[in-house]
């Protein structure tokens, strides 16, 4: 079933416009992505798709009903039954089982007698088969969750399909039953994600920005050949009106020279003139210079308005690089050796089957691969010794770290932006230098008194590596626990290339395997 959203806008209750007027449509059965960064509306236009919110104007027409899965499944007070939408079928069926001939119960339940299998085989089918019908939904993980509401997708059958960063929080099994199922459903299907592989399997890609939406006609792949094309069509077309202005100014240049040169020599021969005729041609000669000024004026504005827009557009599409130094340590030296190390919570089992032997050396790249509950966080925890083994033992060599979460953690905290980075100034760099570095990762002045506790994921893994860099902190080990989850593209791809180039060791723990490969993980600790 089609999708058609005709001249749609969305206002903040300030009445401040989040987008306007914007314009695209989904074929029955067709695939597409909305991508852009951070802020720019795509989670809001996923609910004015859904009817969870209303716009300021324009509309949105849908075939069907959509079947929505949201980024954070809000479950409170629902059963597991509740949220695959069931509860009402599951009540008649009861009830009729129990001897009820009440008309409505018959209504309610239509032809779904088979309603509590069917529920089972959903739920079965995306890995939940430790979850019952009558559980509590919101007492479910996140991943949980992603995969009961893809199990509802699973069981009603919709037409249309909205999912709004799905792999989130779902392991990698998760994550390839997702591909599988987007690949293979004829639903109308739209998805906000950074997901590249789930991207690539989509056959248009929007691009929401503060310009609008824009269209691409192929996968992820595709799209970020055109940004490219885009990007050196932008550079080139900066490069020509840096030349059109030198152009204009020299022209200029060259006409001021030249009126001078007559006004000079007319003071030389103003002797010989008659005195009204000197006059008039001082006045003809004033006025002919302050054309000519308003013009070249006139030609140099317009030259220098363009490329400020140019510039503007150049800023919104380029990427920051942060670099770090070389670590210090040679290649090989051995960090940590675990020697059958397990690990039980109070009252709980040993989360490993058999005990784990390990070792890390420097310059390694690791990735922690495991599913869901698998032990990959407390892992982490025991290498850094925020935690003790409880079985065997684990030598560390000293060693620096900095560890990165999906939440960005350490800057969850009221202090403001530039505050932050004040704090990691201990090399006590000038006030301005502080401030241009805040520059350089994308913190212009107008948000340095942003609380870092109301950052997007983005901004706080840009702030992060800034505050890094500010300290001059190269660590000897990245850790990087699912640092990808909360990230736009623009901000995945500066993560991608800081680590890509960090010349170090890395341990991963991430259900992205695009990600892994592209950090160039050399190395895999399963479990």
């Amino acid at each position: 079933m089609h999708i058609i959203v005709s001249d749609l806008s969305y206002h903040y209750t300030n009445r401040q416009s989040l987008f306007e007027a914007i314009r695209f449509s989904v074929p029955p059965g067709g695939k597409a992505a909305v991508v852009g960064n951070n802020g720019t509306g795509k989670s809001t236009l996923l609910k004015l798709l859904a009817g969870e919110l209303t716009p300021a104007s324009g509309s949105v027409a849908c075939a069907a009903r959509p079947y929505y899965v949201p980024q954070q499944p809000d479950l409170a007070g629902l059963s597991v039954a509740g949220a695959l939408g069931v509860a009402e079928k599951r009540a008649a069926l009861h009830a009729i089982c129990a001897g009820s001939t009440d008309p409505a119960h018959y209504d309610a339940l239509g032809d779904d007698w088979d309603i509590e299998s069917k529920c089972r085989a959903a739920l079965d089918g995306w890995g939940l088969h430790h979850v019952g019908p009558d559980s509590p939904a919101d007492a479910l993980s996140g991943g949980e969750k992603t995969k009961l509401l893809l199990a509802g997708a699973t069981l009603c059958q919709p037409e249309i399909l909205l999912l709004d960063e799905p792999t989130n929080h779902l392991d990698e099994a998760g994550r390839r039953q997702l591909y599988a199922f987007v690949r293979d459903t004829r639903a109308t299907v739209v998805v906000v994600s950074h997901d590249i592989t789930l991207l690539n399997l989509l056959e248009t890609i929007y691009e929401l920005s503060p310009l609008g939406l824009k269209r691409y006609g192929g996968n992820y792949d595709f799209y970020r050949q055109q940004k490219q094309i885009e990007r050196q069509a932008l550079e080139q077309h900066l490069d020509a009106a840096q030349s059109a202005l030198k152009l204009a100014r020299r022209r200029a240049q060259e006409v001021r020279e030249r009126q001078e040169k007559r006004v000079a020599q007319g003071e030389k021969n103003k002797d010989q003139a008659p005195r009204i005729l000197r006059k008039g041609l001082k006045d003809s000669g004033e006025r002919t210079a302050s054309r000519l000024r308003d013009q070249h004026a006139e030609i140099i504005g317009r030259d220098r308005e363009k490329i400020a827009g140019l510039r503007a557009m150049q800023q919104r599409e380029c990427l920051l690089r942060i670099d770090f130094d070389d670590a210090q340590l040679h290649d090989g030296k051995l960090l940590a050796e675990f020697r059958g190390v397990n690990f039980a919570y109070p009252g709980g089992t040993p989360l490993w089957e058999g005990p784990l032997d390990a070792t890390i050396r420097s310059g390694e790249r690791i990735r922690l691969r495991g599913g869901n509950g698998t032990g990959k966080t407390t892992l982490v925890k025991l290498l850094t010794g925020e935690l003790k083994p409880t079985e065997g033992e684990i030598r560390r060599n000293g060693f620096s770290y900095v560890c990165l979460d999906q939440e960005y953690s350490r800057l969850d905290t009221p202090a403001t932006v530039l505050e932050a980075a004040q704090a990691c100034n201990r090399n006590h760099l000038e006030d301005h230098e502080l401030k241009m570095r805040l520059h350089r990762a994308l913190f212009p002045a107008e948000t340095w008194d942003k609380a870092c506790d109301t950052l997007s994921g983005g901004e706080r893994m840009r702030l992060s590596l800034c505050c890094l860099m500010i300290e001059n902190h190269v660590p000897d080990l990245f850790i990087l626990d699912e640092p990808t989850n909360n990230l736009d593209l623009q901000s995945l791809g500066i993560l991608t290339d800081t680590i890509r180039s960090y010349r170090g060791t890395v341990l991963l723990i991430s259900h992205d395997s695009r990600f892994a490969e592209e950090v160039g993980i050399t190395r895999t600790i399963a479990l």
